[in-house]
């Protein structure tokens, strides 16, 4: 089982957030529950192969 980060908040009735590695790519659901759904879907899709020139958040280390 992996673990993936993601941002969301709720605007008025509905729940929005991204995966924070493709903070691109954001969705919604009407509850929590939903919106988790939906982000595991994204995630399959991003990184399935299936859509080109998919952009992402990476990290930088400097000495």
């Amino acid at each position: 089982m992996k673990t993936v980060k993601y941002t969301y908040w709720q605007d008025e009735d509905m729940w929005l957030g991204y995966l924070e590695e493709y903070a691109d790519y954001w969705t919604q659901g009407e509850t929590r529950e939903e919106l988790e759904e939906n982000l595991r879907d994204i995630y399959r899709e991003l990184t399935s192969g299936s859509i080109p020139c998919v952009r992402r958040v990476a990290q930088l280390e400097f000495a």
